[in-house]
């Protein structure tokens, strides 16, 4: 493991810069908004930093106006139906923190009365709840000095420190690093603010390092290239899975869907039959596998690239009069398909068999 001995340097010029050159989010209490005595919504924060993991910012602001418009308090989410949940994170993907969400607003509101504890220990008690939300949350909602790592931070620290340990193996190491960095007057504002140049200024290609508030103090600036760090280890090759979906439609402009089970892969979202394809096991591709005999047509093949592995699922069509008994599923209109769980890989079968689908449906 190589780091440098460089001091811990202060935070008070990224908290400068931050003052001046913070993103507005819509979940984030400005300085200024801090200044007159506003205070962060421990359920903003919470619903928020859930919703980014694995997404972008641009991803999850209309997503988490929709929650909020829908579901206002903590409490209202512990009290809305599970599909209706499910529906409305639908697109959003990693479908097990929708699951998560649920589980956690339900705790919160059984247990704290609808109040979100507010240290690093009592919000990892609660479930779908890790180190990063529990840092994160504790530090932006609580003002606790929490120290907050996601990707952007990563990327400043890696360069701050000129780390040469790849990732993952880095992350203890940065952990400490920004422990050490976090300080405690403003830790919220600290987290916010790494988070915030890690994204504008401190970029994966192209850093502005002329406008760091880092640029004396930076290793990786004074040594190399900041873009060689982080260094991370060799991607292995995802492996491709293959499988089959069938569209059946009827006359009347009805498609057959069914809820998937709870647990795996895309646990209790809505799809279209399909065969028995997971992240380590092929499924058919054949017509042969259809949910009931008919005149199925192919319609080409669609790809969807999970975070494990990549899916080729081969789609079928049929058009019947009116519908069939089936062993599970229900008979949906195409016109309510956008209030439907369907994640995207679902859409993307149902376009490539019915391609206004999406287009006539009322959401």
């Amino acid at each position: 493991m190589t780091i440098t001995t460089l001091d811990t340097p202060s935070a008070k010029p990224l908290l400068d810069w931050y003052d001046r050159h913070h993103r507005d989010l819509p979940w984030r209490v400005a300085p200024g908004m801090a200044a007159r005595g506003v205070k962060p919504d421990p359920y903003h924060i919470w619903l928020s930093e859930v919703m980014l993991q694995q997404t972008t910012v641009q991803a999850v602001k209309p997503y988490f106006a929709k929650f909020l418009q829908r579901w206002p308090a903590v409490t209202d989410l512990a009290a809305a139906a599970n599909d209706e949940v499910m529906a409305a994170w639908a697109g959003l993907g990693y479908y097990a923190r929708a699951r998560n969400l649920k589980k956690c607003a339900e705790a919160v509101a059984r247990e704290y009365g609808g109040i979100f504890p507010d240290t690093e220990a009592g919000l990892k008690s609660l479930p779908g709840i890790g180190d990063y939300t529990a840092a994160a949350v504790a530090a932006i909602a609580f003002n606790r000095q929490a120290a907050v790592m996601d990707g952007n931070v990563e990327r400043v620290i890696s360069r701050l420190y000129a780390i040469e340990t790849p990732l993952p193996a880095a992350k203890p190491l940065m952990k400490e690093k920004v422990a050490l960095l976090t300080p405690a007057a403003r830790p919220g504002d600290f987290a916010q603010a790494m988070m915030d140049l890690g994204a504008t200024i401190c970029t994966p290609k192209r850093p502005a390092c002329s406008l760091c508030p880092f640029r004396g103090a930076c290793e990786a600036l004074r040594l190399s290239d900041p873009e060689l760090f982080p260094v991370k280890a060799a991607k292995k090759e995802k492996p491709v899975r293959q499988g089959a979906a069938f569209i059946a439609v009827t006359a009347d402009g009805e498609i057959l869907l069914r809820r998937r089970a709870d647990s795996g892969l895309l646990g209790g979202m809505t799809e279209v039959p399909t065969t028995a394809w997971t992240a380590r096991v092929d499924g058919e591709t054949s017509a042969e596998a259809a949910p009931f005999n008919a005149a199925w047509q192919a319609c080409g093949t669609v790809v969807h690239v999970f975070t494990h592995f990549e899916l080729r699922l081969s789609i079928y069509r049929t058009a019947i009069a009116a519908t069939v008994d089936t062993n599970d599923g229900w008979w949906e209109p195409v016109t309510n398909l956008e209030a439907q769980a369907l994640p995207t890989v679902m859409k993307k079968a149902i376009a490539a068999a019915i391609p206004l689908a999406f287009k006539t449906s009322k959401g």
